[in-house]
Parts: C-alpha cells; sequence; structure tokens
C-alpha cells in the first residue's frame, strides 16, 4: 500500500510540473508574441496594421 502512495505522489508531482511547464510556456508565447509586435517593425511590415487584439504600449 505504501509503494502505491509512493507512485501516485510521483505521478502527481510530475503531472503538475507538466501542467506548470505548460503553462509557463504558453505564457512566455504570448508575452514574446506581443513584444514583438510592439517592436519596430521588421523590413516590409512598416506599412501593415498592428492587430486589433494586440494592446498598445507607450514607451
Amino acid at each position: 500500500m505504501a509503494l502505491l502512495m509512493q507512485v501516485t505522489d510521483a505521478v502527481s508531482y510530475f503531472s503538475s510540473l507538466t501542467a506548470v511547464i505548460g503553462v509557463g510556456f504558453v505564457a512566455a508565447i504570448v508575452i514574446g508574441s506581443i513584444a514583438w509586435y510592439n517592436s519596430k517593425r521588421p523590413a516590409g511590415w512598416e506599412r501593415k496594421e498592428r492587430p486589433d487584439i494586440v494592446p498598445k504600449v507607450e514607451k
């Protein structure tokens, strides 16, 4: 019974760790995308409109 408890604790730990890493990865993608859209436009993108979903950040 004690072995089963240890295994379930390990599974719970690794699933929690996977969830935290997944949420962190998605947050990094979203924050990086917003930063990229608010940065200077790359060559060829100077006249493109900013998407409505991206907030305007004042410098």
